[in-house]
């Protein structure tokens, strides 16, 4: 992968946990540890350019040259969605999942990701902002959005060899 980022080849760490589970601090902290850049969700929705780098992921031919040029590691969404994919492409990175209690993570969803997205109604369609909204769709049913959580964790768990896994709840610090 080409970046303009000196010393920043290829992605080294990969982020499979959802949004809402200590994503915001483990890019803080994975910058600190030299990680960085972090591509986070903050990326996606302050640059404008990006959301069109994402097309071809979500239309399923993923240019993940393009999309992570000058990143070193990914958590949160976008690129959780494409945990699986990514570490296929990397299998050189080590996988991150961030988890915490299921009840807590619903409650933070529905404070913040749900509300974000009624706030985007208006937006104008394109593929990367219509796979958000068929989220939001997907987790405003809490029961729905728990099982889907905790079936995402555990294909995680299930998929990524343990030696390549760092299985990590928020509240361990």
């Amino acid at each position: 992968m080409k970046s303009d980022v000196e010393g920043v080849g290829t992605l080294e760490i990969i982020g499979a946990g959802f949004g809402r589970t200590g994503t915001l601090s483990m890019k803080a902290a994975l910058e600190r540890l030299g990680f960085g850049p972090c591509y986070h969700a903050i990326e996606f929705m302050t640059h404008p350019d990006h959301p069109a780098k994402w097309e071809s992921a979500f239309a399923g031919k993923p240019d993940w040259e393009s999309v992570f040029e000058g990143y070193r590691s990914t958590v949160d969404f976008p690129g959780a969605a494409f945990w699986r994919e990514l570490a296929d492409a990397y299998p050189q990175a080590k996988v991150i999942l961030t988890t915490r209690d299921p009840e807590s993570w619903y409650a933070s969803v529905q404070a913040t990701i749900l509300t974000t997205m009624e706030s985007r109604d208006g937006a104008p369609a394109n593929d990367a902002l219509d796979w958000f909204r068929k989220l939001s769709e997907k987790i405003s049913d809490k029961q729905t959005a728990i099982e889907w959580f905790n079936e995402h964790n555990e294909a995680v768990r299930a998929y990524i060899p343990a030696d390549r896994l760092l299985d990590f709840e928020v509240n361990q610090g």
